[in-house]
């Protein structure tokens, strides 16, 4: 008798596409990926622990509003899913973004945005970071025709180390709020906002525009 060989657990890997492609075992969540999409509420707010699987679960996200269907292939998705659309999808990944004073911040986030315009191209008259965010948005809805997908894994990553102090956290609380502000002004042009972090809303006060999270 033929011995079923196990597959390799991906261990430190977040990402879905290649936990898929290289056959590693993944535990399939997509009914809950499929039940979030399809929710009451486009936006959706996850705050856990590190190592709980939420930079995969965003990953997750990101292919399936992508319209990546190969890669749901024998997963529970597969079966509930009959459209498959493409949306445009805006992944920013704040991990990048800590232990950094106010200039590297603004520096980082810049740079997350500009890999998005040279898809979606950028005003010239764009040049502070909220305008930037809510001209892509925008762009990207109408270039594409469809709603935009904005996920955000870690939303809180650039403020846990200066969380207790009073010089440095207003300043960078600040930059994160206006990054973060269009999120609300851009309500028609947004299929789903989906955000991780390890800290609740109230704790930082970044989100008092945003109440609908």
């Amino acid at each position: 008798m033929e011995q079923q060989q196990l597959k390799r657990c991906p261990i430190g890997i977040q990402t879905f596409k290649e936990i898929i492609e290289k056959d590693y075992l993944y535990i399939d969540k997509t009914e809950y990926v499929y039940r979030m999409a399809h929710g009451a509420s486009k936006y959706c707010f996850l705050s856990r622990p590190r190592r709980f699987g939420k930079s995969l679960l965003t990953s997750t996200l990101h292919s399936y509003f992508a319209g990546k269907k190969e890669l749901f292939r024998g997963l529970a998705i597969e079966k509930l899913e009959n459209e498959w659309t493409e949306y445009p999808v805006l992944h920013f990944d704040m991990s990048r973004a800590k232990h950094v004073d106010k200039e590297t911040l603004e520096s980082m986030l810049s740079f997350q945005l500009s890999g998005y315009e040279q898809v979606y191209g950028r005003p010239e008259e764009a040049v502070k970071l909220n305008d930037r965010m809510a001209s892509l948005i925008m762009r990207a809805c109408k270039q594409t025709g469809h709603q935009v997908v904005v996920l955000i894994d870690e939303y809180d990553a650039p403020l846990l180390d200066v969380m207790h102090e009073e010089t440095d956290l207003p300043v960078l609380r600040n930059v994160m709020r206006n990054f973060y502000s269009p999120l609300k002004a851009c309500d028609p042009y947004l299929r789903f906002v989906f955000l991780t972090g390890i800290t609740k809303f109230s704790q930082l006060s970044i989100f008092s525009e945003l109440n609908n999270i």
